[in-house]
């Protein structure tokens, strides 16, 4: 498997990739606090939340890049 060139490089969204992350994040946020609300804490919750917060990231990446990993732009 090769990795795209910028794979590793910071790419600065665009204004309508910014929105969207936006989008995502309060999608995440308002995940994150029913299951907050309805499960008890434990290890597999804070395992869980942990979880959510790599998806939430990873989200971000999928805004900014193409599935071969060059930057959307």
């Amino acid at each position: 498997m090769s990795l795209h060139p910028s794979t590793f490089d910071h790419l600065v969204p665009t204004d309508d990739q910014k929105r969207l992350m936006f989008i995502l994040r309060e999608a995440a946020l308002g995940y994150a606090a029913v299951l907050d609300v309805h499960l008890h804490d434990n290890p597999d919750k804070t395992y869980l939340m942990r979880k959510l917060r790599e998806v939430a990231m990873w989200a971000n990446v999928c805004v900014t890049r193409h599935s071969d990993g060059a930057p959307r732009t």
